[in-house]
C-alpha cells in the first residue's frame, strides 16, 4: 500500500482542517487505517484509527470530540477532520495502514505496516 497525505496548512486556533490520505496498491478496504503526528523535538504520537469497514474508531484523549477519522473505501481515501484546533496540535501528520484493527494504544507501541509521507499542520495562537 502506498499512502500520500494532504490537506495540511496554517490555521488559527479554533479553526478547522481536513486531512486526506489517498491509498494505492493493495486492497485498501481490507486495512485498518490511522493517523499519527510528530511535533518538533517530540516523539511520534498515535492520534486515531479506524477499522477496515469504518465501523470502529479510536481516538487519543487529547483529540476526542475535536477530531473525526473516516474513510471512503470506494475512493481509497481516509480522512481526518480536525476542528477546534489548538497550537499544541501543530505537527507533521502521517497516515498509516495496518492489516488488523486494534482499539486502544496498540499502534503507539507497535506501529503500523505501511506509512505515508506527512503533511504539515500549523496552528497559530
Amino acid at each position: 500500500v502506498q499512502l500520500q497525505a494532504s490537506g495540511g496548512g496554517l490555521v488559527q486556533a479554533g479553526g478547522s482542517l481536513r486531512l486526506s490520505c489517498a491509498a494505492s496498491g493493495r486492497t485498501f478496504s481490507s486495512y485498518a487505517m490511522g493517523w499519527f503526528r510528530q511535533a518538533p523535538g517530540k516523539e511520534r504520537e498515535f492520534v486515531a484509527a479506524i477499522s477496515w469497514s469504518g465501523g470502529s474508531t479510536y481516538y487519543i484523549d487529547s483529540v476526542k470530540g475535536r477530531f473525526t477519522i473516516s474513510r471512503d473505501n470506494a475512493k481509497n481515501t481516509v480522512y481526518l477532520q480536525m476542528n477546534s484546533l489548538k497550537p499544541e496540535d501543530t505537527a507533521v501528520y502521517y497516515c498509516a495502514g495496518h492489516s488488523r484493527y486494534y482499539s486502544g494504544n496498540y499502534y503507539q507501541d507497535y506501529g503500523m505496516d505501511y506509512w505515508g509521507k506527512g503533511t504539515q499542520v500549523t496552528v497559530s495562537s
